[in-house]
């Protein structure tokens, strides 16, 4: 945060709502100047979020985890109860959004809303599983959709389905998306638009497909009902729980609105509009798409060893045949491709705003902005590289794609629940923006903070038994890695200066 070292950055004067001032002026009372363009509409800010979302990228590339981990009972009823506190903690989050509208998102409202003496180091972390969170969602998302890339190819043109071929392709999708950031910035805006009726319609469509077309459907009684226990271990209770991570991770990559906002007009209301609205809209839309390829499966077991290794376009074939079930799979994979994209940039925002506080090691190079494009190109390639590095252990290890989905869970409801937590010991000294819960503020904020706690503990435990080396949970040893590297660096040098005016800091 750029602060000022002759006055102190002024803030708005108490009792006043943050939205009757102009965007620009309200980032200036939040201590930066506007430097990106401020080109976005309410619909472009909420489009961000739920093509991040994307139900035909987070249900399907993660079925078969669900057909392994519970069956259709827990894939079903996991995504209710999930959706419901995914919104819960939206909701806490909009609220927050509303008043400080800055791309530097979580950890400046941890900045705001912590004590004056600890406030720098609670952004420090949040910001750090931010990052991580953020780096992970994009790996989650452009490695589901090699993986269906990679099964298209292979039923269109013999391009076998291996783990290199799959890392290959990830590499491939990531440079485009880091192309398309770079060079074509109005197109990524554009094409943003274009993937919410783009989501809407595919799943109308294929749900429309697997209901009309196929002969046999499972019983209603199958697909919510039927338990399946592959993982190896006994207890049921345990699988339902650990079978929670399909629908979890799904629900990723809303805070986009929040880093969007530098760019979006009307922030204080469009960004935890956003927020919100991509949640309920991405909650219907999964259930209904869930529905229609689980009453679909015509054979578990085929569906389960399907040779592409991906069962939802073993669904797709077995009921609208060859030829149907390819241009089915090529909506789901273009859907994935424009939520790849908008991870990308929500991604870069997030490091180029950390970077211009100087929380990232060379972050110089990371927060400088392309003069031509006035977006921050440096940060979408580093956001590439780092998803490229998470998903490279899929070359050794088959349950990696489900690790990195753990490691985006993890880190991302961490640091979306730092600032609610921190709003909920604020009380009523919290400065409320345009957009907020009134009286539902805390006991929201509660369950949120609740849930959290539960799924970061969930996720982080083993997926299969026995434990192997070739089927290890490795997110907890990712999130630990970023964790000491973050408090050696915060204990070493960054608590003497991070977040703190010119005058104020010490040497490190």
């Amino acid at each position: 945060m750029t602060i000022p070292t002759s006055k102190p950055v002024p803030e708005p004067v108490p009792g006043t709502v943050p939205g009757t001032v102009s965007d620009e002026e309200r980032l200036r009372q939040l201590g930066y100047t506007q430097v990106l363009a401020r080109r976005m509409s309410a619909f472009s800010n909420f489009a961000v979020s739920f093509t991040i979302i994307s139900v035909l990228s987070g249900c399907l590339t993660l079925y078969a985890f669900g057909m392994n981990t519970g069956g259709p009972a827990v894939m079903m009823w996991g995504w209710v109860g999930v959706g419901l506190m995914t919104l819960i903690v939206g909701l806490s989050m909009a609220e927050i959004c509303s008043s400080y509208p800055t791309s530097a998102g979580l950890y400046y409202w941890a900045h705001k809303l912590a004590p004056p003496d600890s406030a720098a180091a609670w952004a420090w972390f949040a910001g750090y599983f931010n990052v991580i969170g953020q780096i992970a969602v994009t790996a989650g998302i452009d490695f589901g959709a090699a993986s269906f890339l990679n099964a298209y190819l292979d039923l269109q043109t013999g391009f076998t389905v291996t783990p290199g071929h799959t890392v290959i392709l990830f590499a491939a999708i990531l440079v485009l998306h880091g192309l398309l950031n770079t060079f074509g910035v109005r197109i990524v805006a554009l094409l943003n638009d274009i993937s919410v009726w783009w989501h809407v319609l595919g799943v109308a469509l294929i749900v429309a497909v697997l209901a009309l077309v196929p002969d046999h459907h499972q019983s209603t009684a199958f697909v919510f009902t039927h338990f399946v226990n592959n993982t190896g271990w006994h207890s049921g209770i345990y699988v339902v729980l650990i079978g929670l991570l399909m629908a979890q991770y799904t629900f990723t990559g809303y805070d986009a609105s929040a880093h969007m906002t530098e760019e979006t007009h009307d922030a204080a209301t469009a960004g935890p509009r956003g927020i919100v609205r991509s949640i309920w809209i991405s909650w219907i839309a999964g259930f209904v798409l869930l529905l229609g390829f689980t009453y679909a499966i015509q054979s578990y077991g085929k569906t389960l060893s399907s040779p592409t290794g991906v069962p939802p376009a073993q669904i797709l074939i077995d009921a609208a045949g060859a030829t149907g079930g390819k241009l089915l799979l090529l909506v789901v994979i273009v859907a994935q491709l424009f939520c790849g994209m908008a991870s990308v940039t929500a991604n870069s925002r997030m490091i180029y705003a950390f970077s211009r506080d100087s929380a990232l090691p060379f972050s110089r190079v990371w927060h400088r902005i392309n003069p031509r494009s006035k977006t921050p190109t440096n940060a979408v390639w580093l956001a590439a590289l780092g998803a490229l590095a998470l998903g490279l252990p899929y070359l050794i290890n088959y349950t990696a794609y489900a690790a990195v989905t753990s490691i985006a869970v993890i880190g991302l409801y961490i640091a979306y629940v730092i600032p609610t937590f921190l709003r909920l010991r604020k009380g009523d000294a919290f400065e409320t923006g345009p957009w907020h819960l009134g009286r539902w503020s805390r006991p929201i904020g509660v369950l949120a903070v609740i849930w959290v706690v539960l799924i970061t503990v969930l996720f982080m435990l083993p997926q299969l038994s026995p434990v192997t080396r070739s089927n290890f949970n490795y997110a907890p040893v990712a999130v630990l890695v970023v964790l000491g590297f973050a408090t050696a660096w915060w204990t070493a040098s960054a608590r003497h200066w991070f977040l703190k005016p010119a005058d104020d800091r010490t040497a490190a």
